[in-house]
């Protein structure tokens, strides 16, 4: 039985890296785009059993259950390695053999890169790790089963995921995919992306009014400390 897994941050509270380059709201209505598009493009994938979202996000929840998805209400967030693990805990215990966590900032992701990442696995247990376009992180994670090792999501991931694989005994293949590499966590990764998403997409529109947008008003000049006699 093989299912995806996606881990919601709730959007007020993602994409803190951008917070120096884009304001609050834009930064939260840029992680509820890379949602939708990111549940949009895996309601099309039909090689799997089962999706699974964990997450707090009240509109998460309800796209998810929009697809008929299951969905893991979780009361706080900690971090995505421990709301991962939790869901996998719950995943195994369901009887799913083969887990994929896919974040939600993919936005160049397509379901036959979904395919392609369970097609990879060829025996047990085993994991297939896509890292991130630096090299040092992991932008999508198959295990089989669920829990064969924990997860380290953060800086240097993929090293310390190859790391718990080996002293688990999983066998490891490394899958290097251009659109699953990009993830969205610095100002230069939304240039890169500009201009390769579908202008209909929900991120294509979320660029599209950001582009629009009146540009902010300069600080007001600070009174002088005095004035002249």
């Amino acid at each position: 039985m093989k299912a995806v897994l996606i881990p919601v941050k709730a959007f007020a509270l993602a994409k803190s890296r951008l917070a120096a380059f884009l304001p609050d709201e834009a930064r939260a209505a840029l992680a509820a785009a890379f949602c939708r598009d990111l549940f949009d493009t895996i309601a099309e994938v039909r090689g799997v059993d089962k999706v699974i979202v964990v997450t707090n996000e009240p509109r998460a929840v309800a796209w998810a259950k929009q697809n008929r998805w299951e969905v893991l209400i979780e009361s706080q967030q900690h971090s995505e390695s421990a709301s991962v693990d939790f869901a996998c805990r719950h995943c195994e215990a369901t009887g799913i053999e083969a887990l994929l966590r896919i974040p939600t900032d993919l936005p160049l992701l397509r379901g036959t890169d979904v395919d392609e990442i369970f097609e990879a696995l060829d025996q047990w247990p085993s994991s297939v790790l896509v890292p991130s376009r630096d090299g040092t992180g992991t932008n999508a994670l198959l295990r089989a089963p669920p829990t064969a090792f924990p997860s380290f999501f953060g800086k240097d991931s993929l090293s310390r995921h190859l790391a718990a694989a080996r002293a688990a005994d999983v066998a490891v293949t490394i899958l290097n995919n251009p659109r699953i590499a990009l993830d969205i966590d610095e100002p230069q990764d939304l240039e890169l992306l500009r201009g390769r998403v579908a202008t209909e997409s929900q991120t294509g529109r979320w660029f599209s009014e950001r582009d629009r947008a009146p540009p902010a008003a300069p600080d007001p000049a600070p009174f002088p400390q005095a004035y002249p006699r």
